[in-house]
């Protein structure tokens, strides 16, 4: 930027490395890590890269040469087809659904200061499956009628959870505990309703539970860009007063942060980017989990690091979906049971190392 200098500290003569700060000739400061930029950089490219080979993934393959030509307005009309039609509202999705899903993560491990304070640890993700699979068994309701009974569970259970968790505030370890209660029940609700379903409604509630990106069409890529248009900037205006709050809720109460209001309102706004990932792509487990998790050892940040943790979850979620249709080939096995597998080896790994650290 022209016209800008590094501050450097007056304890030394240079500059540090990260993070540094820049100010203007007009007296406005700017704090920039410079690890943590390089970090999002990286997992932005991964995130593309990723993306362009799943839009290349198929039974008519494509290089990525052609797959940009394509995009670029220079494909044949059956590559314009298969690309635009038939693959890219697929990508769209995963990266939509992948960078919702850990922003969430990403608000709810803040808020309960706790890492396994994730969506699908504390039962929204259940509370999402439970509404839409109530509108299939229930009502034998369409695409839009499923995805509006999971935005309703998900909203339902979030409030729930909330309201029982709730005693002078939200403290961390009771949140997650009454989350995980939450869980187990809305569970057992997901499992009486399979019971009462015909068989047709079964396999289709099945087939929406595991989690999966097969098939998804412009319909579903709107409805979750218009989500994360409105709620993305949202959370992220709160970073700072989430980073505050992460100290706890008196040093962030004397920093001037108005603790519940900040709660409130970055919890209500993870539960709706938890729905409309849920109502778009099906419940898939531990992006949420992990993604803010890879990406703070990443950044080496001290806060939650709100727009890595978003980049992470994209790129997570469309390289496992590209992984998952290399590895299994004809079969298509949906992204949701890959991101499964691999969640659950990561949570006992996390589980292992906080108790280790006497945390637990």
């Amino acid at each position: 930027m022209t016209g800008t200098r590094a501050v450097t500290s007056p304890r030394s003569p240079h500059v540090s490395r990260f993070p540094r700060a820049l100010r203007t000739r007009g007296g406005l400061s700017l704090r920039v890590d410079a690890r943590a930029a390089l970090v999002v950089l990286a997992l932005l490219a991964v995130a593309l890269a990723a993306s362009v080979a799943l839009v290349g993934t198929g039974d008519y393959p494509m290089s990525a040469a052609d797959v940009l030509r394509t995009l670029t307005g220079g494909g044949t009309p059956a590559e314009e087809f298969i690309v635009r039609d038939l693959r890219l509202p697929r990508v769209l999705v995963g990266l939509l659904a992948g960078a919702a899903l850990a922003l969430a993560g990403a608000v709810f491990q803040t808020v309960s200061r706790n890492p396994l304070g994730s969506p699908d640890v504390i039962g929204l993700g259940q509370g999402s499956a439970a509404g839409a699979l109530t509108v299939i068994v229930l009502f034998q309701g369409g695409t839009t009628a499923v995805a509006a009974g999971s935005v309703a569970g998900g909203l339902a259970s979030g409030a729930a959870i909330y309201a029982l968790a709730w005693k002078k505030g939200v403290h961390g370890y009771r949140f997650v505990l009454v989350g995980i209660a939450m869980a187990a029940v809305l569970t057992a609700v997901v499992g009486y309703l399979l019971t009462k379903a015909s068989l047709t409604d079964a396999t289709r509630s099945t087939a929406w539970m595991v989690g999966s990106l097969n098939g998804r069409d412009w319909d579903q890529v709107w409805p979750l860009l218009a989500a994360c248009a409105v709620l993305v900037p949202l959370v992220l205006g709160h970073g700072r007063a989430l980073r505050m709050l992460e100290m706890g809720d008196d040093a962030a109460h004397a920093l001037g942060v108005p603790v519940e209001r900040t709660r409130l309102v970055t919890m209500a706004a993870a539960v709706l980017l938890t729905s409309a990932a849920t109502a778009a792509a099906g419940p898939i487990a531990f992006v949420a989990l992990a993604a803010p998790q890879l990406a703070r050892r990443l950044t080496r940040g001290s806060g939650p690091g709100l727009t890595a943790a978003a980049c992470a979850g994209a790129a997570l979620l469309v390289t496992a979906d590209w992984a998952a249709q290399r590895l299994f080939g004809p079969d298509h096995l949906p992204v949701g049971a890959l991101t499964g597998m691999l969640g659950g080896c990561y949570l006992l790994w996390l589980l292992f190392t906080e108790r280790r650290a006497g945390r637990m």
